[in-house]
């Protein structure tokens, strides 16, 4: 499935509700537009909370703690998270006009506040050296299991370089997963694979994944593409990368 949220009367794009639209993702997923000056307070009975600066700056403030990011825009590869539990009381304020992601699902478990910032994520490149290098991207990393244990989401971005190809061999998963997409040009455009559909993927559009439906992008020659990627771990079936199954008729692309 695949959409273009519209902006709402409280300037936030919605992505997917728990209890409400796309529930099926297990997730709450907003995009909120901040001016400068404005906060958002958060302090959950039920969900973890992630929140993270897409565009701009802000400063998070939470448990006597102070700390801010700043990024021009999404492909600086500086992502500034916050991730709470739930009865955490935190606040976001924008130092100046900002876009951020909040995603959000149920969790039993009370943790620490865990701030992520460009030298506690991980970063690595993938496909340099296979396929004439058509699958070379980066791909950074907030936290997942191996990480924070403790959460039921994952959250990273994909850095996808003109006319190359990420999320690649085709491959699918039981649990579901969000993409929310950037590029650095208004009128930029790619390709989003979603099981047997295909969707022409642009700016602040999201995919949504279900159980099994392969999913693979690629973006049009020129432009740059930018993707947050949000999981929600299945009760008793988390995941990891060794429930990322490659379709058996594509198995041969790992080997070269």
């Amino acid at each position: 499935m695949f959409e273009v949220p519209v902006l709402n009367e409280n300037n936030e794009k919605i992505l997917c509700e728990r209890n409400g639209k796309n529930s099926d993702m297990l997730m709450t997923i907003r995009v909120k537009y901040l001016k400068a000056g404005e906060s958002i307070s958060f302090c959950e009975k039920e969900d973890e909370t992630a929140v993270l600066l897409v565009a701009g700056a802000v400063t998070f403030e939470w448990n006597g703690n102070k700390e801010s990011g700043k990024r021009k825009d999404p492909f600086e590869m500086k992502p500034y998270c916050l991730h709470a539990s739930k009865n955490t009381q935190f606040t976001v304020t924008a130092d100046e006009d900002s876009e951020i992601v909040i995603q959000q699902t149920d969790n039993e478990k009370e943790f620490a506040p865990v701030f992520y910032n460009p030298d506690n994520c991980l970063y690595q490149e993938f496909g340099k050296g296979q396929w004439d290098g058509a699958g070379h991207r980066v791909v950074s990393t907030m936290f997942d299991p191996d990480n924070a244990p403790y959460s039921n989401m994952v959250m990273g971005e994909v850095f996808n370089k003109p006319g190359r190809w990420s999320s690649y061999p085709p491959h699918h998963h039981p649990q579901p997963e969000v993409y929310y997409y950037r590029f650095d040009k208004p009128q930029g455009f790619g390709a989003c694979f979603n099981a047997d559909e295909v969707y022409k993927s642009v700016d602040s559009s999201a995919c949504f994944i279900h159980d099994g439906e392969d999913h693979q992008q690629v973006v049009a020659p020129g432009y740059n593409m930018y993707y947050v990627w949000m999981i929600r771990h299945l009760d008793g079936d988390p995941w990891y990368k060794t429930t990322r199954f490659v379709s058996p008729e594509h198995e041969w692309l790992i080997k070269i």
